[in-house]
């Protein structure tokens, strides 16, 4: 039976308490270097007390007020995905012995069970294709897997949409519907809080939880409203494939490329990208070698190089296989487009390349705008 209760602001230190009692280790938002960033916390005092965030295309802006509430920002950053896939790591190491035998071992290491606390409703959509890509295929990912299986999220509804924000556009958001363990709706006061696993009912159970007034679950309707009503970013619905492939030769391509520095930025902060290189690192005495796989960006003129040669050597085609490729040909491979209006490749782009402004340049005045 679900648990549905408000827990007070000043009892909300009991719900760390509880993680921890539980096994877990907690990691929520912190504010670092002007952002919001996911790292181990111990105490609720540590959470971004009054800070709000404003971005705008290539600009982000911390301030902290006097507001009591720990979830006013949209996002930072860094989504589950640093969590998750590893922006570096060891997949297996080879040594030598002194018969000159090689052995092989995989490094998957086993990770201690963990809390997200402040999971936004756009990066667990985000984290629904990771899984996918990652989980679902003929071959699993048992280093993703490892600490898929360790993870319990707790998800906490957006009131507080930037002005690079359009996840209502995509449907991944500002409400959270699935995929958490805990769904928080903050208010002044405190917080209602609804189980959305099995785990979540127990911790629920634990938790010094009140009925929840009818005035509460007026102000919390009345948020995700206005959360929604205040986006203004959009990108167009279902699948851009062909409206994009058919625009393959738009001078738009040459015309973003201009401004494009190709750094790769929307590809790190971007919550499903996965792209990646792997290589070797060997030993100077060559006793011993890892082979270590690292996140890759389909920007970098590397990452198309094949044989001898380099497939997009210039920018506007990196740019144009990003967008394509998020917006279009992902629809093929996993059913839904890549992009779940986060806007934090707008927000971090350091020239301030905004895609929806991009897409609406390109497909124009057909059907699908």
């Amino acid at each position: 039976m679900d648990i549905t209760g408000f827990l007070a602001r000043q009892q909300f230190g009991d719900l760390l308490q509880v993680l921890e009692r539980s096994g877990y280790r907690c990691v929520g938002p912190v504010l670092r270097d002007g952002a919001i960033a996911y790292t181990e916390i111990a105490s609720v005092n540590e959470l971004p007390a009054g800070v709000m965030i404003k971005t705008r295309p290539g600009s982000v802006r911390a301030t902290v007020t006097q507001l009591p509430r720990y979830f006013s920002w949209a996002n930072g950053p860094q989504a589950l995905k640093p969590l998750l896939f590893s922006p570096r790591e060891t997949l297996w190491r080879v040594s030598r012995d002194a018969q000159g035998q090689l052995a092989f071992s995989e490094s998957i290491d086993t990770p201690s069970p963990t809390a997200v606390i402040g999971v936004r409703s756009c990066d667990l959509a985000a984290l629904r294709l990771q899984d996918q890509h990652f989980l679902q295929g003929e071959y699993s990912d048992p280093w993703y897997a490892a600490r898929r299986n360790s993870l319990l999220l707790i998800a906490v509804n957006c009131t507080h949409p930037d002005e690079t924000c359009f996840c209502a556009s995509t449907g991944d958001g500002p409400d959270a519907e699935t995929g958490f363990d805990l769904l928080l709706d903050e208010l002044d006061s405190g917080f209602v809080v609804r189980p959305g696993s099995e785990v979540g009912n127990r911790l629920c159970a634990d938790l010094p939880l009140q009925p929840v007034r009818a005035d509460q679950f007026v102000k919390v309707d009345h948020a995700r409203q206005a959360a929604r009503d205040a986006q203004t970013r959009r990108l167009p619905a279902g699948d851009l494939c062909d409206a994009l492939t058919e625009r393959h030769a738009h001078p738009r391509w040459t015309e973003v490329a201009e401004r494009c520095l190709s750094c790769g930025s929307c590809t790190q902060v971007c919550p499903t990208c996965f792209c990646n290189s792997e290589h070797d690192e060997a030993r100077l005495d060559g006793a011993s070698s890892e082979h270590v796989r690292q996140w890759d960006s389909c920007f970098t003129e590397g990452h198309s190089y094949i044989h001898g040669l380099v497939v997009r050597k210039e920018v506007r085609h990196r740019y144009r296989q990003w967008l394509t490729h998020k917006l279009g040909t992902w629809h093929r491979q996993y059913g839904r487009s890549g992009c779940v209006g986060c806007g934090r490749c707008i927000a971090w782009c350091p020239v301030g390349i905004d895609i929806c402004e991009e897409v609406s340049a390109v497909l124009g005045d057909s059907d699908v705008c």
